[in-house]
């Protein structure tokens, strides 16, 4: 196939298209488990079928069937497009709307395979963070969308495309849910079913709302994090010498390296997969690799005496990594490490997500697949071995901090000693990133606000980083408040060091952490360039999930909601329906994301600028709900910054009046009518 008009026409199916079957030279997905019965084998297959017209059933059949038996799941290999994946300029989509064009440009870029982890099966990051379920979906997906009008609106369940329904032009042209499972039903084994059959489909956060835009997305994320432990637990802010140390750099943690070297530490990152390591240092986010752990000791004590910066990948298993710096530190003294995480898919951890130290990753992936139950065990055993390492280096000076990937949840789970005495269930003896870090930064509203532009020219990028940066530089000299100015300085910071660095992977997107008014400004700005002819093509404003309003996940997002309601989600399923009132080109909700199935939900958003008025308007809508949603929900739960913020912002809005909480006067009250 030679062209994105042949792409759009619909399944190809006169003739078939050749079964070339899984790609060598790629990367591809963990074996899946999901222990169908004979007669659930049977409803996979009929499922599948019920794409195709019955004369190519019979041929279909067996390939899905075997697909079904060999790798867990039908993806539909068959009907791969031969076309090169990437996020085409959105003029060369065969379109009857902007917004359908705009949607293919960030369908494209999540399954391009520089961006996504496992092309093939169609996930983006993550493990399991699936764009669609299989390739018939896509194939259905964008010839909807090269039909669509501005009267209609596509609809998605959990990959599959629902079809066309009429709607107002002011209603969202896409509508897309992942993984909406009945709560009693949304458990780990329930979910693998539920995806052999092709019925349900874990969209982590921007992979099913398509709206990834490659590592950068997390380099932004880490970089702050990581400055703000340096701040919180070494009271510093110059990070030279420091060491951090973590694992991961397959999908979104493959950002770690890239943030280690623009904070100025020295990062050392794990990881057991020989291919991911090798794309992240010819991609040039890693400046170094070895795969002996005497080297890598040897180089890390170089780098802290010299304070290079340096970002160090260590092929290898991040368990063996950490033992060897307690035994560093029992035989000579010495810490060498200041700072630690971890980004392994925790979220999915007997599928691939967690690799047990125990095995080498080729016995591991055939472990995983030929005995589950022997591969869990050894999961949890190696585990409990990483926490017990880290556990011995805390006792010094070294700060650990779980970075919502469900790590500590799962170590508890495995028996390893992470109790925190007297906490609540959302907390362990090491804090979330969200309890400690960020928490505080979501209160006052900022999170990962992104832009995409959809004509793949970088001069277009760089204008908008040049207008996001005179944002920013005119707000601080009207005048904000110490702390608000502080994340504006680190955000211009990371804006010229993410020009420097060249952190763009797949399409010309940016990044960066705004509160409310940040993000409106710099969406106006955008427009107006658009309308001008500054910028030459709509531009796509989204977020991460993982943001002040966006997701409700006790174990992150919502780990620092102490009033009970860490467990609601409510804010995530409001967000979904206001960002879809108020503008949002597009609108996805999703059960999973970030520390896994049925332990968040989560939502996003998309809205396109043409430059026109009316865009204007639902950006400043839109935004303005999209975060004052999440800073009323924490300022009702007890946040005292979120309490500010919000007052702050119905004095200068006064159509939006929130519900104010008033504090016990009296806390021995509460224990004297109760008789405690």
């Amino acid at each position: 196939m030679s062209s994105l008009q042949e792409l759009c026409s619909g399944l190809p199916l006169r003739p078939l298209p050749e079964n070339r079957g899984r790609w060598a030279g790629v990367p591809h997905a963990p074996v899946r488990t999901p222990d169908l019965s004979p007669e659930e084998e049977q409803l996979a297959l009929r499922n599948a079928l019920r794409y195709f017209p019955p004369d190519v059933q019979k041929l279909l059949a067996l390939e899905f069937a075997q697909e079904l038996r060999q790798f867990g799941h039908i993806y539909m290999y068959r009907f791969c497009p031969s076309i090169e994946m990437r996020a085409y300029p959105i003029e060369q989509y065969p379109c009857r709307t902007r917004a359908a064009a705009a949607i293919m440009h960030m369908i494209m870029n999540n399954l391009d395979p520089a961006v996504a982890q496992f092309p093939q099966e169609l996930v983006t990051y993550g493990g399991n963070g699936q764009v669609f379920s299989n390739w018939a979906q896509f194939w259905l997906t964008m010839s909807y969308l090269s039909k669509m009008t501005e009267e209609q609106t596509l609809v998605m369940y959990s990959g599959h495309p629902l079809g066309l329904f009429p709607s107002s032009s002011h209603a969202p042209r896409l509508v897309i849910t992942n993984g909406m499972v009945i709560p009693n039903y949304s458990s780990r084994t329930e979910y693998e079913k539920l995806f052999a059959l092709g019925v349900t489909m874990y969209g982590q956060m921007t992979a099913g709302s398509y709206c990834y835009i490659g590592p950068q997305g997390i380099v932004h994320g880490t970089v702050l994090t990581v400055l703000n432990a340096g701040r919180r637990y070494l009271g510093i802010e110059d990070l030279a010498g420091k060491v951090f140390v973590t694992s991961g750099l397959g999908g979104m943690s493959g950002a770690q390296a890239k943030a280690a070297v623009i904070v100025g530490c020295i990062g050392v990152i794990a990881e057991v997969d020989k291919a991911a390591l090798v794309k992240r240092h010819q991609q040039g986010w890693l400046m170094e690799v070895t795969d002996s752990l005497d080297h890598c000791i040897a180089r890390l004590r170089e780098a802290r005496k010299k304070k290079e910066v340096l970002s160090l990948g260590y092929h290898g298993n991040v368990v063996d990594l950490w033992e060897r710096l307690v035994h560093e530190l029992d035989t000579t003294g010495e810490l060498l490490v200041d700072l630690g995480s971890d980004q392994t898919s925790c979220h999915n951890p007997f599928n691939g997500g967690y690799y047990p130290v125990q095995l080498s990753f080729s016995e591991a992936q055939s472990l995983m697949s030929s005995n589950p139950a022997a591969f869990k065990n050894l999961v949890q055993e190696s585990l409990r071995r990483h926490i017990s390492a880290i556990n011995r280096l805390a006792q010094e000076k070294f700060f650990f901090w779980d970075y919502g990937n469900a790590f500590l949840l799962e170590a508890q789970r495995a028996g390893a000693d992470v109790e925190k005495k007297g906490a609540n269930k959302t907390e362990f003896r090491y804090p979330s990133y969200v309890q400690h870090i960020m928490g505080d930064i979501f209160s006052q509203g900022f999170g990962p606000f992104r832009w995409v532009c959809t004509s793949g020219n970088p001069q277009d990028l760089t204008v908008t980083d040049h207008l996001a940066t005179s944002v920013l530089e005119k707000a601080i000299a009207d005048g904000v408040k110490a702390s608000v100015k502080l994340q504006y300085m680190d955000n211009i910071r990371w804006i010229r060091e993410a020009a420097k660095h060249q952190l763009v992977v797949g399409s010309q997107a940016r990044i960066l952490y705004s509160d409310q008014k940040g993000r409106v400004a710099i969406a106006v700005a955008i427009n107006q360039a658009i309308a001008s002819g500054k910028i030459k093509a709509p531009v796509v404003l989204s977020r991460d999930h993982h943001d002040v309003s966006g997701t409700d996940s006790p174990f992150r997002e919502t780990s620092n909601i102490y009033d009970g309601s860490a467990f609601c989600a409510d804010m995530a399923v409001q967000n979904f329906v206001g960002d879809a009132c108020r503008g949002a080109t597009w609108v996805a909700l999703h059960n999973g994301g970030g520390v896994g199935w049925g332990e968040v939900i989560n939502g996003g958003f998309g809205l396109v600028l043409d430059g026109t008025p009316e865009a204007e308007q639902k950006a400043r809508m839109m935004l303005s709900w999209d975060v004052s949603n999440g800073v009323a929900r924490r300022c009702w739960s007890g946040n005292p910054k979120a309490y500010e913020i919000i007052c702050q912002t119905m004095q200068e809005n006064s159509g939006l009046v929130v519900t104010l909480p008033h504090e016990v006067a009296d806390e021995q009250v509460l224990r004297q009518v109760l008789r405690l």
